[in-house]
C-alpha cells in the first residue's frame, strides 16, 4: 500500500467497494463528496434511508476473511490512486478502484494491446494468434488477454513474459480450469489481475467487467477471430469507447466466426494483416485513434467541492426500467449535473438504480 494510504483507510475502501449496491461509480462519488472511504461508510445509512430502503455497509470480518485471503494468494491490492495503477486504465469510465495482482506491475505502465477472439478458434486463428502474441512482445509490447480458451490463451503463450491475464474471478480461482498451468505461470512471469474477492468463481457478469479492464489497460484491442455476438466484440466496443485503436483481422466470409471480424471492420475497425501493422498503428498513438468504431459517451466533470455543496436532484419520478441517458435526467430535471448524480448515488445505494453501457441508468428491475 501507497505510503499515503493508511492500513485503516485501505481497509475502509475495501469494505466500502464490497457493500451493498457500491459500485465504481458510486464508489469514486462517494470518496469525492465524504473526502475518505471511512467516511463514506458512516454516511451509507442515512444515504439508503434517504433513497427509500435501510442499509447495511459489509461485515467487517468479511472483509477481514478476503484480506486474508489475498495474503495466502500471494496478491497484492492495487488501489485507484496508487502511483502504479495504469494511467490507461484510470482514464476509462468506471475504472476498478481496486484491483489485485500477482506477478510483474510494470507490465502494464509499458504500452499494452489487447488480443481477443473466439474460444472455438480454428487452428489457423490459433496459430496467428500466437504468433502475433509472439511479434509484438518482441516489438516492446505487452499483450493483455483474458485467459479463456481458443485465441487468448494462444495470445499469452505466444508473448510470455510480457502478458497481463485479466480473468473473471477470484485473483485465487484458475478458470477455464484447462489453463490452470497457464494462469500459474501468467502469475509468476507475467501479470494476473482480478477484480472480484478471492475465492469467487466467475459468473456471467463478470466477464463483462473484465472485458472493460482489458480494453482499458491497452492503447487498442485486436479481435483475431469473433462471432458476431461475441464477447470478443463487447471488448472492441469498449475499447471504442475509451477513445483507443480497435483492430480486426479480416477472415473467410464462409465462416462464422469470421463474421465479428468483418462486421466490425465495416463498422470502422482498422484491417490489421500483420504484427507490423498494429505496431505500426500503435506506436504513433496519440490519444486520436484512426478508427472510427466508436459510440460517443457523455462525461459529466464535477469536483469534490461541487458534490460536497449540491443538494439531490429527486429523480425517481423521472426514471423507469428503459435506460436513459444521464445528460437526458440533466436537461430534464433542471438541475445541474452533481445533484442529479447525487440523487443517482442514494437510488443505487438503495438498491434502486441499475447502471448500464455508456453512462446510461435505469430503475432496478
Amino acid at each position: 500500500m501507497s505510503a499515503a494510504l493508511s492500513q485503516d483507510e485501505a481497509f475502509a475502501r475495501i469494505r466500502l467497494l464490497r457493500s451493498p449496491n457500491i459500485g465504481p461509480v458510486s464508489y469514486a462519488m462517494l470518496l469525492q463528496r465524504f473526502g475518505s472511504a471511512a467516511a463514506a461508510l458512516d454516511a451509507l445509512p442515512d444515504l439508503g434511508k434517504r433513497g427509500g430502503r435501510q442499509y447495511r455497509a459489509a461485515r467487517v470480518e468479511t472483509i477481514e476473511r478476503e484480506v486474508d485471503g489475498v495474503r495466502r494468494a500471494g496478491a497484492k491490492y492495487l488501489f485507484h490512486d496508487q502511483a502504479d495503477y495504469p494511467a490507461l486504465l484510470g482514464a476509462i469510465d468506471g475504472a476498478p478502484p481496486i484491483l489485485t495482482w500477482r506477478g510483474d506491475l510494470s507490465l502494464a505502465s509499458r504500452p499494452c494491446v489487447a488480443m481477443v477472439g473466439a474460444r472455438n478458434a480454428s487452428a489457423a486463428a490459433v496459430k496467428l494468434a500466437r504468433d502475433f502474441g509472439i511479434a509484438l512482445a518482441e516489438a516492446g509490447f505487452t499483450v493483455v488477454s483474458g485467459l479463456a480458451r481458443g485465441i487468448d490463451g494462444a495470445a499469452h503463450e505466444g508473448a510470455l513474459p510480457a502478458t497481463i491475464g485479466v480473468i473473471a474471478s477470484g485473483i485465487d480461482i484458475a478458470y477455464p480450469p484447462q489453463h490452470a498451468d497457464l494462469q500459474e505461470r501468467i502469475a509468476n512471469e507475467g501479470l494476473l489481475i482480478a477484480e472480484q474477492p478471492p475465492g469467487t468463481e466467475p459468473r456471467g457478469s463478470h466477464f463483462p467487467s473484465r472485458n472493460r479492464i482489458i480494453a482499458g489497460l491497452a492503447a487498442g484491442t485486436v479481435v483475431v477471430e469473433a462471432a458476431v455476438k461475441s464477447g470478443s466484440l463487447i471488448t472492441a466496443r469498449l475499447a471504442g469507447e475509451a477513445g483507443r485503436e480497435v483492430m480486426a483481422i479480416p477472415g473467410s466470409p464462409l465462416d462464422a466466426r469470421s463474421h465479428g471480424c468483418n462486421h466490425l471492420i465495416r463498422e470502422g475497425a482498422v484491417l490489421v494483416q500483420a504484427p507490423e501493422d498494429v505496431v505500426e498503428l500503435l506506436s504513433s498513438f496519440d490519444g486520436q485513434p484512426r478508427s472510427t468504431f466508436r459510440e460517443p459517451v457523455s462525461a459529466f466533470d464535477f469536483t469534490p467541492e461541487d458534490l460536497a455543496e449540491a443538494e439531490p436532484a429527486d429523480l425517481a419520478s423521472l426514471l423507469t426500467t428503459t435506460p436513459v441517458a444521464v445528460d437526458e435526467l440533466i436537461r430534464q430535471s433542471g438541475t445541474d449535473a452533481a445533484a442529479v448524480q447525487l440523487g443517482l448515488l442514494e437510488l443505487e445505494i438503495a438498491g434502486r438504480l441499475e447502471r448500464h453501457a455508456g453512462g446510461r441508468v435505469s430503475l432496478a428491475g
